[in-house]
C-alpha cells in the first residue's frame, strides 16, 4: 500500500478532518522543549476506542510504524517520530476525552486517555473526591494516557504514589489492533498476571492505552503549608522523618528548591515574590491535609517548633491564597528554565536517605569540571526525586555548551546516581533521551526480559519505535 492509498485508507477510517498531512500535521512532529523532532506520514485523530484498532490494524498489515501521542508533553522525545525513520504515523488520543463513569461509592473514575490531567478535578470534586496526581508545569497541556504510558510521579507521590498506584484497569489497544478490555474497578483481583503494569511506564512500546479506570480518594477538608528556609538539603531530609514522625501520612507533598531555580522564577514569572525577607539558599514547601476539618496549622507549626537543627526560619498558613503564592515557586521552575533556554535536564531518583549525599556529590563533580556552571536543583524530597539540571549563567551560551558537553555532563551526575543505588529516570521516563544510555544503567538480565516482553507483545517492532528499549 503506497502512501496516498494509507492516506485514504484513514480518511475512511477516520473522517478527513481527522487526518493531517503536510504543514498542518508539524506541529505534532515537535516535542513540548523543543529539542526533538521528526517526520510522518500524517498525524491521526480517532474518536474511540474501535476507530484506533481499526487504525493501528491498517498499520499493521502496511507496516507502518505507530507513534500513540497525547498532550506530547514527553520531555524524553517519547511521543514525536523519529528523524530517521518511515514511514511512521502518529495517532493523537485527544478527541477521546470524555470522562465514561464516575462511581462515588467504590471510589473510582472511567476515562479516556484523551483527557487532560487538568480536565480530571472537577468532576470528583463535585462528588466530594479527589483525584491526587499532581504535575506542575506541564498539567494544563498533558493527558491521562501519557500520565499512565510514562507512569507520571509530580507533587502528591509521597502519600498517594505514581500513576502506577493510581489505576485500577486498563482498555489497551494491541500492536495487532486486538482491544484488550481490562476496565476492571476491583480492588482485589488475584487470578494471574497483572498485565495492566505492562503498559504503565512502557511509554507506548507495546501498545495503545485508550481507557483507564483511575482511584478516587477522599476529598480534603483541611490544609496546612508550610514555607522552610533550611540550611542545606541535609537538614530538609531530617526534617521530612521528624515531620512524618509527627503528622503520620497527613503530609501530602514535601519539595525542596534552591536559590537558582527561585532567581529564575522572580526573573521570568511575574508576580512572584520572595517568601522571606531574608534570601536563603535552600527552601522547602510542605503540605498538610486531612478528611477532618482540624487545625492542621497548629500541628505543623508544633511540628516544625519541635526541629531545631537548620531550620532557619519558617512560615505557615491555613490560607488557601497565601499557600498559592508559595506553590507558585515550585510550579513554575520548569516554565523559568523553558523561559532561559536549554539546559541539561536530569530526573533523577536515589533513596531519600541519600539525597544531600547526592546533591553534595554530583555538584562537587560537575564544578570541579565546569566551574562557572548554573546548578538549578529541585524536585519531590519526599520520594527521593530531584530535578538536577545544568546550564550555563548566560543564556546564549547554553545551546553549544549542551551541544558539546551534554554526554559529559550526563556521565558525571549518572555515575553518582549509581554508586547511590539510584535511578536515571524518576518520573519523566526513557524516550528517545536516554534509550541508549540505559543500557550502561540497568541490569542486562532486566534488560533481556524487557526485549522479549517486547517481542512477544509487538513482534513487528511498530510500536512507538527507537524509544525506550
Amino acid at each position: 500500500m503506497n502512501h496516498p492509498e494509507v492516506i485514504s485508507a484513514l480518511s475512511n477510517i477516520l473522517g478527513h478532518d481527522a487526518v493531517l498531512t503536510g504543514d498542518a500535521a508539524a506541529p505534532y512532529f515537535k516535542d513540548w522543549r523543543g529539542r526533538f523532532s521528526g517526520l510522518a506520514m500524517a498525524v491521526v485523530f480517532p474518536a474511540n476506542t474501535m476507530q484506533v484498532s481499526d487504525v493501528v490494524r491498517l498499520c499493521a498489515a502496511a507496516q507502518i510504524s505507530i507513534v500513540p501521542q497525547g498532550g506530547n508533553t514527553s520531555l524524553c522525545g517519547g511521543s514525536v517520530p523519529l528523524a530517521d525513520q518511515s514511514p511512521q504515523l502518529v495517532i493523537n488520543l485527544s478527541r477521546m476525552n470524555r470522562i465514561r463513569e464516575l462511581d462515588a461509592i467504590n471510589y473510582t473514575m472511567t476515562v479516556e486517555a484523551g483527557c487532560k490531567l487538568a480536565s480530571l478535578y472537577d468532576a470528583p470534586e463535585q462528588a466530594d473526591r479527589l483525584f491526587p496526581l499532581g504535575l506542575t508545569a506541564i498539567a494544563p497541556h498533558c493527558e491521562i494516557g501519557g500520565n499512565l504510558s510514562t507512569n507520571a510521579g509530580g507533587i502528591n507521590v509521597l502519600r498517594y504514589g505514581t500513576a502506577r498506584d493510581l489505576v485500577l484497569g486498563l482498555e489497551v489497544v494491541l500492536p495487532d489492533g486486538r482491544i484488550w478490555n481490562g476496565l476492571r474497578r476491583l480492588r482485589k483481583n488475584n487470578t494471574g498476571y497483572d498485565l495492566k503494569h505492562l503498559f504503565i511506564g512502557a511509554e507506548g512500546t507495546l501498545g495503545i492505552i485508550t481507557a483507564a479506570v483511575l482511584k478516587l480518594f477522599p476529598r480534603p477538608k483541611s490544609t496546612a503549608t508550610a514555607c522552610i528556609a533550611v540550611r542545606d538539603p541535609a537538614v530538609a531530609v531530617g526534617l521530612l522523618a521528624h515531620l512524618r514522625a509527627h503528622c503520620g501520612d497527613k503530609i501530602s507533598g514535601y519539595e525542596i528548591i534552591s536559590r537558582s531555580c527561585l532567581e529564575l522564577v522572580f526573573k521570568h514569572i511575574p508576580d512572584a515574590r520572595e517568601p522571606f525577607t531574608v534570601q536563603h539558599e535552600w527552601i522547602v514547601i510542605t503540605q498538610l491535609t486531612d478528611v477532618l476539618p482540624a487545625p492542621l496549622d497548629e500541628v505543623l507549626r508544633d511540628a516544625l517548633h519541635a526541629y531545631t537543627d537548620g531550620i532557619v526560619e519558617f512560615k505557615v498558613t491555613a490560607d488557601a491564597l497565601q499557600s498559592e503564592r508559595w506553590w507558585t515557586l515550585r510550579k513554575n521552575i520548569a516554565e523559568a528554565q523553558k523561559a532561559e533556554g536549554v539546559s541539561i535536564k536530569h530526573d533523577v531518583s536515589v533513596p531519600l536517605s541519600r539525597v544531600a549525599e547526592f546533591i553534595a556529590q554530583a555538584s562537587t563533580a560537575l564544578r570541579a569540571a565546569y566551574p562557572d556552571l548554573r546548578i538549578v536543583a529541585f524536585g519531590h524530597l519526599g520520594d527521593g526525586n530531584m530535578h538536577y539540571n545544568a546550564s550555563m549563567p548566560v543564556a546564549l551560551q547554553n545551546k553549544d555548551f549542551v551541544g558539546q558537553h551534554e554526554p559529559d555532563v550526563n556521565r558525571i551526575v549518572y555515575e553518582v546516581v549509581a554508586r547511590l543505588d539510584g535511578s536515571i529516570s524518576a518520573e519523566h521516563g526513557l524516550g528517545q533521551l536516554k534509550r541508549d544510555t540505559i543500557r550502561d544503567y540497568k541490569d542486562p538480565l532486566e534488560l533481556e526480559l524487557m526485549r522479549s516482553i517486547k517481542q512477544t507483545l509487538d513482534p513487528l517492532g511498530l510500536m512507538n519505535p527507537g524509544k525506550v528499549i
